[in-house]
């Protein structure tokens, strides 16, 4: 049978978290300033690498390595703003010359991992800014005895996928479907897959990581404390610091895996029915069981051959087993689908990773290692959480809004939660979306003609704002690694204020947002003294929700997508301790041993280049 992969196209715009530092300062030619101390400094440190690193508009491969990765065509415009010099770091040193010299000259930097940013912001500001492009630090290292992993934030979840089942087919990681997401940013806003109802977020299973912070000190989980670890894991760990690497704790995947996709064009009221089944039931499931749907129009001809628009409701499954197994819960949990053996493929884990990323069947998993993938589309995406059913008549206005939009090009997909994922605290990380989360519905539109943004981008607001009453409330929820500009900006000029920025950043984070303000507020302090009211600015640890915002008289948090708030001097500064369980989790406990010195480069990530001095120089002139 013929299986649609149109279902998993938006999985592949998997948000990297980003980080960007807003600095003021009134140098004159912050340009040729910052290419003079990076080159000073990383000639100190006797690198013979520094050309293959810099990339400015007047090299040959500026336009290429700015292009690369761009994934959503609403930021790849001509007059879509670019950066001053694009750095491609290949040790830890460039990354810690990088934040100095953009600290000191006032640039802004812009961290991109795989560029699956919903909303442009890796390589999008309003401000001069650099790009920190992280392609060349990708090295994974796994150890199958342990069953854990060191993956640098460069590399992507297709070559992590690939060398854990080169090592051994029986393990994995649950993180997300697009091989070219990059782990730096997905990781670190949560990420979630196929074994999210099994293993929770790729975050819920990260033991360690390598990040350079604010004054470009190498830190890991031991130096830098489990406040900074617990924010950077869920919470963008890009508001924080520039991540480098993480250890992951590898999952057990069985030696088959059944799947199956089958799409249903019946009426409105017969497919209306099977979804609320659906909804009812999915997110109760066993954990071995993913089961999710999405809704897109289609051209089809009647009974008569008349040309007509149908929409089609496709279901989609991965279970942690054998085909037999895989009929017996289908029958007594969903009969009503209607699933037979020939629905079915039973295959390995990692030929399943490699169906659903979009590759057909005869495809194989050293197609993972492609990393050149490109979605040459517009599109606009927003999200929402389900706390209790959507009523059937609200379902099949929501239907219709499809119809609304042009054929193939509006999209609905509902993603069950339930399993793990019930099992694990909200405050155990800062994705706070556990228990009593019954599924996510995403909204998309993707569209190829350019001058139809307006037009398309209102059809997916429109259907978002229809279903305000039916979802989560007090906040309405959202994800992370789904940004979406429309909930909240901090103000283009100006401070913003702690309870300004509440009323979005509670959409992400519900109750750990206080926290993480909190986090930032010990990690990133003002490092100056000021005769005028308020702090200075210090450094900026993530990117702006509204690209290229003027942070000056305020330092603000990113959370690796935005920037949230650190209280003024005039503000009260919240107290956490006495509303929050701040206690570590015991099973992520640091693993016994020697712990890497500050400035050094631990194995085993060998191509953070241990070999090149980490301790953090101060910047030339």
């Amino acid at each position: 049978m013929k299986y649609s992969t149109f279902s998993f196209w938006f999985l592949c715009k998997i948000l990297v978290s980003l980080l960007s530092f807003s600095i003021q300062t009134s140098r004159a030619n912050p340009h040729d300033n910052f290419l003079q101390c990076f080159s000073k400094h990383i000639n100190n440190n006797n690198n013979k690498s520094i050309v293959k690193v810099i990339h400015t508009p007047n090299d040959p491969s500026y336009i290429s390595v700015l292009n690369s990765t761009i994934q959503n065509l609403r930021f790849a415009s001509p007059s879509t703003p670019k950066p001053l010099v694009i750095i491609t770091p290949s040790n830890t040193s460039h990354v810690q010359a990088c934040v100095l010299c953009s600290k000191k000259y006032g640039l802004q930097i812009r961290t991109r991992s795989g560029g699956h940013d919903f909303e442009g912001a890796s390589y999008v500001s309003k401000v001069p800014f650099v790009i920190l492009d992280m392609r060349n630090l990708r090295s994974i290292t796994v150890d199958v005895d342990t069953k854990t992993a060191w993956v640098e934030a460069g590399a992507t979840i297709g070559e992590l996928y690939y060398r854990i089942a080169e090592k051994n087919g029986n393990l994995s990681f649950p993180a997300g479907y697009c091989r070219t997401v990059g782990v730096g940013g997905h990781f670190s806003g949560g990420g979630y897959g196929a074994l999210l109802r099994k293993y929770g977020l790729a975050a819920d299973n990260i033991i360690d990581a390598h990040l350079v912070n604010a004054d470009g000190e190498f830190l890991d989980r031991k130096s830098m404390g489990e406040d900074l670890f617990w924010a950077i894991r869920g919470g963008g760990g890009a508001s924080f610091g520039i991540i480098l690497a993480w250890k992951i704790r590898l999952v057990a995947v069985p030696s088959k895996v059944t799947m199956f996709s089958v799409s249903k064009n019946l009426e409105m009221n017969e497919t209306v029915k099977i979804y609320n089944k659906w909804q009812n039931t999915a997110y109760k499931f066993d954990k071995d069981l993913l089961l999710f749907v999405s809704f897109m129009t289609i051209n089809s001809t009647d009974s008569q051959g008349k040309y007509k628009t149908t929409i089609q409701a496709s279901f989609s499954s991965i279970f942690l087993g054998r085909v037999e197994s895989l009929l017996i819960l289908m029958q007594k949990k969903f009969p009503e689908l209607g699933i037979e053996r020939k629905d079915c493929l039973e295959k390995s884990w990692i030929e399943t990773v490699v169906y659903f990323d979009g590759f057909s069947s005869g495809d194989t998993p050293e197609s993972l290692l492609n990393t050149t993938f490109q979605q040459n589309v517009f599109f606009k995406v927003k999200l929402d959480y389900v706390k209790k059913p959507v009523p059937e008549v609200v379902m099949v206005k929501l239907l219709e809004k499809l119809y609304e939009e042009d054929v193939g090009v509006g999209f609905l997909m509902m993603y069950p939660y339930g399993g793990k994922m019930d099992e694990i605290s909200e405050s155990a990380i800062p994705f706070p979306h556990r228990a009593g989360f019954m599924y996510k519905i995403l909204y998309l539109s993707a569209w190829e003609k350019e001058g139809e943004s307006e037009k398309h981008m209102n059809w997916v607001r429109s259907a978002y704002n229809f279903m305000s009453p039916y979802v989560s409330q007090n906040p309405r929820a959202t994800y992370l690694n789904y940004r979406d500009l429309d909930l909240g900006t901090n103000n283009e000029k100006g401070p913003i204020s702690y309870s300004q920025a509440s009323v979005w950043g509670k959409k992400y984070f519900g109750m750990n947002f206080k926290r993480l303000v909190n986090v930032k507020t010990k990690v990133d302090p003002n490092p100056d003294s000021d005769p005028s009211p308020g702090p200075r600015p210090a450094p900026d640890l993530g990117p702006p929700l509204d690209p290229g915002l003027d942070t000056s008289s305020y330092s603000n948090l990113g959370l690796g997508t935005w920037t949230l708030t650190r209280p003024r001097t005039s503000d009260p500064k919240p107290d956490l301790a006495s509303d929050l369980d701040l206690a570590p989790d015991p099973d992520l406990a640091p693993n016994p041993g020697p712990t890497p010195n500050l400035g050094q480069t631990p194995d085993p990530v060998p191509s953070l280049n241990p070999s090149q001095p980490q301790t953090p120089a101060q910047p030339s002139p």
